[in-house]
């Protein structure tokens, strides 16, 4: 009952949206910002290091990595963030979600540098450095997910909740806007320094020596605004949620809040002693009654979406190659594709991705989470559909602009919908003992679905039309029936949607049950089948 509610968790959920709300998505933003910057970067410079370590002397087309190098290059990174989520999720509900936040944010620093600075005697001495590097650069994000996530939606207010953590995650898509900018840059710089020419003109001097330093700043970039944002971090107050229904300190919750909220609040102690009696763990019947179906819808969609989310990001350049509108590697010289490749993402990014975000931000706490994600995976599923089965339609030149738009509403559908949803409600549903873990599994499910897309769809998602494999693609199944499959995910997604609750309007303790007694639940149940006995 709304009565039982702490009266500084009560301040909270009613508190007007102030300064401290913008400080706190500034600062868990940054270091969504980085986590999109450092996943995604990889995919702008993976044609380039195929060029620079696996070009072979004499050959007709420049050098690809190798399909299990792609794989390990793209996926690794997916696989630490899958572990980060877990391990930091439960780490988030055992010590506390400020504790371990600074921890996440240096490990990406570190790492992102490190990845930068990669080193080996050969081709597969870089890469397999590359990829030890990436895997610790994905740790560290996969512990930012549940802690922003949770911490994000423990200080905001009730009524515009959902804007707040969403706006957290929006934060992705400037970083995924900044990587392709940044490439950009470093790729004209380069290129306009050295004129390289094409390969077809001169092979050998079309990959010029400097081109090894232009991945290398790419990915080191990403950890500057992570480092920007470390002191912030620590002065963050562990949340009152936490310190008063976890940790059962309610002096220190109350004592932290009024100065976040500049008003004068009491320690309930006698309501926190009331509130250790109610406890029950994750690998509980009492949970999996609560929220088993919770749990599990959270899980599948964001596995679902990830699925098709990161294929279509991780391997777009794949796709603009083969319709044409990346020109084949062997007119060109490497920095150059670099350049192709950043342009077309960013325009990407720019249309779809970043719009879609903040539609997301500005009508999530009016229409709710459920319509959203429900929304979004409709038209992604239509869109996926409408690209695959006329694909060969889409391949004529004077058709590009045209897949263009319908690819790039995709990622609008994408963003405008379950990519966001599904990472604000797993911070909301479940009671804040176990708030962190299950945002944590929920996330890693997403990941597993992310790691499918990057190994799976790294051989699913190649051709078997000459013309495309002359543009890069290894054979495979082709991109058509590829993107058929992930309209067939997409539509699960609108399935799996139906087990997630709506948030909207409520607080954490009313959705989560955790102010209302389990007896007095069970009589209300009672009472309520009794009056629909018919007279």
């Amino acid at each position: 009952m709304a009565g039982n509610q702490l009266g500084v968790l009560n301040a909270l959920d009613v508190a007007k949206t102030q300064w401290y709300h913008f400080t706190a998505i500034i600062i868990a933003g940054m270091g969504f910002f980085t986590d999109a910057y450092d996943l995604f970067s990889i995919s702008l410079v993976t044609k380039l290091l195929g060029r620079i370590y696996y070009h072979v002397e004499g050959a007709e087309k420049p050098g690809n990595l190798p399909p299990n190098v792609a794989a390990a290059v793209n996926g690794v990174a997916f696989c630490g963030t899958l572990a980060g989520q877990l391990f930091f999720g439960w780490l988030g509900d055992k010590l506390g979600r400020k504790r371990v936040y600074g921890l996440t944010l240096m490990l990406m620093v570190i790492c992102s540098i490190a990845s930068g600075l990669s080193f080996g005697h050969s081709a597969k001495g870089v890469m397999a450095t590359l990829c030890f590097f990436r895997f610790w650069l994905g740790f560290g994000i996969g512990g930012d997910y549940p802690l922003s996530a949770t911490i994000m939606s423990e200080y905001a207010n009730k009524r515009t909740r959902g804007a707040f953590i969403a706006a957290v995650f929006a934060m992705q898509g400037f970083g995924i806007l900044t990587g392709g900018i940044v490439a950009l840059i470093v790729s004209t710089a380069f290129d306009h320094a050295y004129h390289a020419p094409s390969y077809e003109t001169n092979p050998v001097a079309s990959t010029v020596p400097e081109a090894d330093y232009v991945w290398r700043i790419i990915l080191m970039f990403g950890s500057v605004p992570a480092a920007m944002t470390y002191y912030w971090r620590m002065k963050m107050p562990e949340t009152a949620r936490y310190t008063a229904l976890v940790a059962k300190n309610a002096k220190q919750a109350a004592s932290d809040m009024s100065k976040v909220l500049q008003v004068d609040l009491l320690a309930e102690e006698n309501k926190v002693e009331h509130e250790s009696s109610k406890s029950f763990g994750l690998f509980t019947k009492k949970f999996a009654r609560r929220h088993g179906l919770h749990l599990l819808g959270t899980s599948v969609c964001w596995f679902l979406l990830d699925i098709g989310y990161y294929s279509s990001n991780l391997f777009q350049k794949d796709i603009f190659t083969s319709i044409g509108w990346i020109p084949p590697a062997k007119t060109m010289n490497a920095i150059h594709e670099v350049y192709l490749v950043a342009r077309a993402q960013t325009l990407i990014a720019l249309c779809g991705t970043v719009p879609g975000y903040w539609f997301t931000v500005a009508l999530i706490d009016y229409i709710g989470r459920f319509a959203i994600q429900l929304m979004g995976f409709f038209f992604m599923t239509v869109f996926m559909f409408a690209l695959a089965i006329p694909y060969h339609h889409w391949k004529n030149k004077s058709n590009r602009i045209g897949f263009l738009v319908m690819y790039s509403l995709t990622f609008f559908f994408a963003n405008f919908g379950p990519n966001a949803t599904t990472f604000v409600v797993p911070a909301e549903i479940f009671p804040a003992r176990l708030r962190s873990t299950c945002h944590g599994i929920s996330a890693a499910a997403g990941k597993a679905g992310a790691i499918v897309g990057a190994f799976g769809f790294l051989y699913a998602a190649q051709s078997t039309n000459p013309t495309e494999t002359d543009a890069g693609y290894p054979p495979g199944i082709g991109v058509k029936k590829s993107l058929m499959v992930l309209g067939g995910v997409n539509f699960l997604g609108v399935l799996f949607t139906l087990l997630v609750p709506e948030a909207k309007g409520k607080s954490l303790e009313e959705i989560s049950g955790e102010n209302e007694d389990e007896d007095v639940v069970h009589d209300q149940q009672q009472v309520s089948s009794v009056r629909t006995v018919p007279q």
